[in-house]
């Protein structure tokens, strides 16, 4: 059994996984860390890649397209490790020795089920690394940056895979509050996440992933939340995510906004079977609890002094 794992799901990245598993090597050739990667039905011969130079990956291959959530389900189910790190294939470390790090945070905080890692958002990695922040307690994680003690993983139900994409970190940071246990913010791991974000939101995929995200935010509400509290809810974001798009001309989104609704009302069913609502006073203290961080850049620190 390895104290560590490092889990990946990828579709169609073989250059970008390569790149991170480079990047990473010291880590995954640890004696006492596993590395699985789950291959979500690619076309671009990744699975024959891994195999062929990365034998010593355990490798996972879904022969059709399952989806992000399905694949880390699958992923962390494979796992016999103590502790289970989730990168992004386009994502690496830069902390030197984070595995110390993680461990002794996780011995001295038994209340803490998941740390969500200080992720820097560039095709390159930032000048200066230092930082101000202190970990805390924060209400969510990063999907793609953050480790999970595997003993907690397994007193909560599994990622939804209906939601196929977005939305399975605040399922389970809601479960794990409602269990009396935590997600922390653990700013001592930086990582560097090589994406452009400007660039992203002009890809053609940019309203499939709103979709999804709309989508997903509601699937929240009617499983979580106090009933009192979602038709406001819900008005409120069909209504503000009305009015931005309006604005810029956005006519795509629109689109996407009344698919969103669409999958809300096809699998209502099944949002009311599953449902694990927050007492009202449960409600209030989770929201009181700090945001999810989910961004970081050296010039952060100047506005925090």
């Amino acid at each position: 059994m390895k104290k560590f794992a490092v889990l990946f799901t990828t579709k169609n990245r073989k250059d970008a996984l390569i790149f991170t598993l480079q990047k990473i090597g010291d880590l995954i050739d640890r004696p006492d860390v596993e590395c699985i990667v789950c291959d979500d039905a690619s076309t671009d011969g990744t699975s024959e890649y891994l195999a062929l130079h990365y034998p010593t990956i355990q490798l996972l291959r879904n022969e059709t397209t399952q989806g992000l959530i399905f694949s880390r389900n699958r992923l962390m189910a494979a796992t016999q490790a103590e502790y289970a790190i989730s990168l992004d294939d386009d994502l690496h470390c830069i902390t030197q020795n984070p595995l110390e790090k993680i461990e002794h945070y996780f011995r001295a905080h038994p209340e803490c089920s998941v740390l969500s890692f200080r992720i820097f958002w560039s095709i390159h990695e930032p000048e200066s690394t230092e930082t101000q922040q202190k970990p805390h307690r924060v209400k969510s994680f990063a999907g793609g940056a953050h480790v999970w003690r595997v003993a907690d993983w397994n007193t909560i139900p599994p990622y939804p895979e209906w939601f196929f994409f977005y939305g399975e970190e605040d399922f389970a940071s809601y479960h794990l509050f409602k269990i009396n246990k935590q997600v922390h913010y653990f700013p001592e791991v930086l990582v560097n996440h090589r994406v452009d974000l400007l660039a992203r939101k002009k890809n053609a995929d940019y309203h499939i992933r709103l979709r999804r995200s709309l989508r997903s935010g509601w699937y929240l509400y009617f499983l979580f939340y106090p009933k009192r509290i979602i038709p406001n809810r819900l008005a409120y974001t069909i209504w503000i995510q009305l009015s931005k798009r309006i604005k810029k001309g956005d006519w795509k989104a629109l689109i996407a906004i009344f698919q969103a609704l669409c999958d809300v009302l096809r699998n209502f069913g099944k949002l009311m079977k599953n449902s694990n609502r927050f007492l009202n006073e449960e409600y209030r203290t989770y929201f009181k609890l700090p945001e999810t961080q989910l961004y970081w850049k050296p010039t952060d620190e100047h506005h925090e002094k």
